[in-house]
């Protein structure tokens, strides 16, 4: 007999899973693998790799097709220092506008980058950041684990920020500035060097910016006319999630990781359609039993043009399409396994995987240069 495999997720199935082409919305798949070396991929249906990138940094997250055919990279800056545990792992910094033949044509750089980016249609880039807290605001920071500030005590807040193609600042968010601590106090499993740590940041109807709040659950709309907040989905609906996006009529999806929910027992993740007004829950996608379909971080879910989800099960490298009955129509799962390069990732996240941040769906008129 062979030696087994010591990566037990390596042991699994990888590859094309299932699909049912009729059913599917079709189309091509980007992921971008969280420690696959740069790499980038786009495959179709049948699971086939019909174009790849390769950039100098591996991801710092994401990547995305734009509307001129050009890859948007989000990657992880070598330079960034490490302000914190985990920092290592959910920077980015390295923003790259490359074409289909691996041509770098924009770059932007921010060490303090983190997490989310999202590349605007005017050109501009949104995306989150983190500074040092005010002490006086960071004093009154509520919860998480006592102890776990980042070193000399520091607490580092999230700023919002759109730079257009000069580079230069055209609008800022500072979250201090508009949420009062004590009504987004940290969950008891959260370090407290990070508040309220904001996962996402997307761009909704009207001027608006959507954003999750991970380590307090908290999904809001900000107005960036006025830099108010509009509304709010609490604890009560939401669990650690990641990924809310506006749809057409004005709902909210939402990937809702779901580490710790209110008089739940067992940790699951769902992906949820929440009438931000009515503070209601209309739609949801949960496995039987729930806790077949988990990831405790990172996750991403997409509304496609048929009414299908698009899901990324990201710890498990897991990509899959349902329908809105909730049936699964196309899944597959990210064959490419590695380590993180650096130490400090490496110390934070040990051991080979293949996660995946967040995937994305295209359809053969957004990718006018791809020959499949």
């Amino acid at each position: 007999m062979p030696a087994l495999d010591s990566t037990t997720l390596r042991r699994h199935a990888t590859g094309l899973i299932a699909v049912d082409a009729e059913r599917s919305a079709g189309g091509y798949t980007l992921f971008a693998p969280q420690t696959a070396d740069g790499n980038v991929f786009l495959i179709n249906l049948r699971g086939e790799q019909v174009h790849h990138w390769k950039l100098p940094q591996r991801p710092g997250r994401d990547a995305v097709i734009l509307a001129n055919g050009n890859l948007g990279y989000n990657g992880n800056h070598p330079d960034s220092p490490d302000l914190f545990a985990g920092w290592a792992v959910w920077h980015g910094g390295a923003f790259s506008e490359v074409t289909p033949e691996g041509e770098v044509v924009w770059q932007h750089t921010d060490l303090a980058h983190h997490h989310d980016a999202q590349w605007l249609a005017n050109g501009n880039l949104l995306y989150t950041t983190a500074e040092p807290l005010p002490e006086a605001i960071a004093r009154r920071v509520q919860g998480g684990i006592p102890g776990s500030e980042a070193p000399g005590g520091v607490i580092y807040g999230d700023v919002v920020k759109e730079v257009d193609r000069s580079g230069t600042l055209v609008w800022q968010w500072r979250s201090w500035e508009h949420l009062a601590p004590e009504d987004y106090p940290l969950h008891a499993c959260f370090e407290r060097y990070h508040w309220p740590m904001t996962n996402a940041v997307t761009p909704g109807r009207d001027g608006k910016v959507i954003l999750s709040l991970r380590s307090v659950s908290s999904v809001i709309a900000v107005d960036k006319a006025s830099d108010r907040v509009l509304w709010r989905l609490g604890h009560d609906l939401v669990a650690q999630q990641h990924c809310p996006s506006e749809l057409d009529d004005g709902r909210i999806l939402v990937f809702d990781n779901g580490i710790s929910r209110p008089h739940v027992s067992m940790p699951h993740s769902r992906v949820i359609e929440v009438d931000p007004h009515a503070q209601r829950i209309e739609w949801q996608y949960a496995d039987t039993p729930g806790y077949a379909f988990f990831t405790p971080f990172m996750g991403g879910a997409q509304r496609l043009h048929n009414g299908n989800t698009l899901i990324t099960e990201a710890n498990f490298g897991r990509l899959f399409e349902v329908t809105r009955a909730g049936e699964v129509v196309w899944e597959y799962i990210n064959p490419h396994f590695a380590a993180y390069p650096d130490a400090a990732a490496r110390a934070y996240l040990p051991g080979e995987n293949n996660a995946i941040f967040r995937a994305h769906r295209y359809q053969a008129q957004d990718i006018p240069w791809l020959r499949d």
